[in-house]
């Protein structure tokens, strides 16, 4: 798995500060940065602003806002000085990174309020690479990050975008930069940090690309599991995610949730969802645990947590899962979530409109 660290931080500033050294003689305050309202001054200080401010909100463990204070430059500071700026607010940000312990989250307004290590690692990235692109233009200098950088933030940071040929024109054009062959005009755009839920004993972080991709292969998706590895079927559900990813259907929001334990931070299952809501407003979840975390509760914990996020959205009407009729502790497990065993003409329809195999049980919760 590529990963996204205060090394991808600092390789992006180096190439940032490489890349604008060739015109620190000329005056920034003159030239706009590309298709940018900001001169190419204001665009690079901008990007030192965004470093110090990750990297205060993640050592500073914010919570509701970001940590009240700003950069402001002394009088008379030239180029050379801005971008020793941009070098020191790039090391605090690996810094910061670096040194935050895996389960660490802190305030960022989008989409979800928080990101976490590698949320922070990858929003700084994305300011650096995009706004050297947009201060090259501006200056009329070559700028192309390395392929494996641009790929990095696109599957842990854009996992809302389908992957194109090369990254770093996908990233343009995600980000309203550029044009890609078939596809439209982007017009506005945000990123997407991934979505954790708490539970009582859990938290259910929400997998990215890059960490599903690992799954599917055979590695650990980043987490350290309880027994050593995860369930077969959570790199089966990591798989079915990186499909649809793949394709350009995945919505973060829908997808596959790692259940991490509070009191020590071990990965013990999987849960997530087999698609999105359809015109009913019905979705499916399935789950499962590690043999060593089970019979303990963690899998009602699960349900529970995940099915009251999905119930209280307006394009939620149901929520329902499977489970064959000889698997009677998940059937229980359902049973202590709130769910119900639906009706013979339910489970007709089921099989009939939604594949479900012969033989599967149907539960429904209506809330």
């Amino acid at each position: 798995m590529r990963a996204m660290s205060g090394t991808q931080v600092t390789e992006a500033v180096r190439g940032c500060v490489t890349t604008l050294r060739a015109a620190a003689d000329r005056d920034w305050t003159a030239v706009r940065a590309g298709s940018l309202e900001w001169d190419c001054h204001a665009t690079a200080l901008h990007v030192a602003e965004c470093l110090l401010a990750y990297a205060g909100n993640l050592a500073g463990h914010a919570r509701d806002a970001y940590v009240p204070f700003e950069l402001r430059l002394d009088d008379g500071v030239g180029n050379d000085g801005l971008l020793h700026v941009l070098e020191t607010t790039g090391a605090l940000l690996a810094a910061a990174v670096n040194t935050a312990a895996p389960g660490d989250r802190a305030f960022h307004p989008y989409p979800f309020r928080s990101a976490d290590r590698e949320g922070f690692a990858a929003m700084g990235v994305v300011e650096v690479l995009l706004h050297t692109h947009d201060l090259a233009a501006g200056l009329g200098l070559a700028y192309t990050p390395p392929e494996e950088l641009a790929e990095s933030v696109l599957t842990w940071l854009f996992p809302h975008v389908q992957p194109g040929p090369e990254a770093w024109p996908t990233l343009l054009w995600a980000t309203g930069r550029g044009e890609l062959a078939g596809r439209p005009k982007v017009d506005s755009w945000r990123w997407h940090n991934n979505l954790v839920i708490s539970a009582e004993r859990l938290t259910l972080t929400g997998l990215r690309p890059a960490a599903a991709r690992d799954l599917r292969l055979g590695g650990d998706g980043g987490f350290t599991w309880l027994g050593g590895a995860p369930y077969e079927g959570t790199r089966d559900a990591a798989g079915f995610m990186v499909k649809a990813y793949e394709a350009g259907v995945h919505r973060p929001d829908f997808g596959v949730f790692t259940l991490v334990r509070a009191a020590d931070g071990l990965a013990v299952g999987g849960i997530g969802f087999h698609g999105t809501p359809d015109a009913e407003g019905r979705v499916e979840l399935g789950y499962d645990l590690v043999p060593e975390a089970r019979g303990q509760g963690y899998a009602t914990e699960a349900v529970r947590a995940l099915t009251a996020w999905a119930i209280a959205r307006d394009d939620v009407h149901t929520v329902v899962a499977t489970v064959e009729a000889d698997n009677a502790p998940s059937q229980r497990v359902l049973a202590r979530a709130g769910f119900h065993r639906a009706e013979a003409k339910q489970e007709e329809a089921a099989r009939e409109d939604h594949g479900m195999e012969s033989g599967q049980r149907l539960y429904v919760y209506t809330g």
